[in-house]
């Protein structure tokens, strides 16, 4: 009865550990779901620039850099227009543009059309858009690996 009585209290001697908390923060698990997070932006932040559905023509035609994201004026095969993913009107297109650039003549403007529109239904917007003094105007082709390029 004398030794129920001594192992009664718990293992060695009858004392029992204190369990503390751990203070180190376990910082893979964060990590781990940071490099997704970041892996996901970088595949779909090409993706989401423009959301009007364009077949580009290719091109071979070298890269253009910049600072500022352009405004993309983009016509699909019907010859429908948006600016950026809105769809208006050929007549609302200058006021649009002149409302969200401030009237700047430097503002860059890229003119998207689908390869199946006719040419000079692409240029008649072009020449509206230089027309109202806008003088960073260009067309955008896409090039044979399937990359979209501003000429």
């Amino acid at each position: 009865m004398a030794a129920q009585m001594m192992n009664a209290g718990g293992g060695r001697g009858g004392r029992r550990r204190a369990t503390r908390p751990v203070s180190d923060i376990n910082i893979t698990p964060f990590v781990d779901v940071m490099l997704v997070l970041l892996v996901v932006f970088m595949v779909t932040a090409p993706m989401m620039t423009v959301a009007v559905p364009v077949d580009l023509p290719k091109t071979q035609a070298h890269t253009v850099h910049q600072d500022k994201e352009p405004l993309v004026v983009s016509m699909d095969a019907e010859g429908h227009v948006y600016l950026q993913d809105k769809a208006l009107r050929l007549d609302d297109l200058i006021p649009k543009l002149k409302a969200i650039t401030g009237a700047n003549p430097e503002a860059r403007i890229f003119v998207r059309g689908d390869k199946r529109l006719a040419y000079g239904r692409i240029m008649e917007v072009m020449g509206l858009v230089s027309a109202a003094g806008f003088t960073k105007v260009a067309l955008v082709a896409e090039l044979p690996n399937g990359s979209t390029r501003g000429e």
